[in-house]
């Protein structure tokens, strides 16, 4: 047997052991794909049990500002009433 006879013999072992790890190296891919998505859905569930305070945070934020706008204007309007006053008795 010549070179130029077992050189192909050789190329095509070397390809059916490249064809054989990248067999295996996919495989591989897979399972770590697999683990990501898990984690990933794991992740979102975590994440998702959080809604529920955030929207009682945001409740509670609005209904605040809601009180706390009604005390400024009030203070606002008395401040005003104060000032038509003086300005009604200046006037006269």
């Amino acid at each position: 047997m010549t070179i130029v006879e077992m050189l192909p013999v050789i190329i095509y072992v070397l390809l059916i052991i490249l064809l054989i790890i990248l067999i295996i190296l996919g495989i591989k891919l897979i399972g770590v794909i697999n683990k990501t998505d898990k984690l990933i859905v794991d992740v979102q569930n975590k994440v998702n049990s959080f809604n529920g305070i955030f929207k009682i945070i945001d409740v509670v934020g609005e209904k605040l500002s809601f009180g706390v706008n009604t005390i400024v204007d009030s203070i606002i309007n008395l401040i005003n009433k104060i000032f038509r006053k003086r300005r009604d008795d200046d006037y006269e």
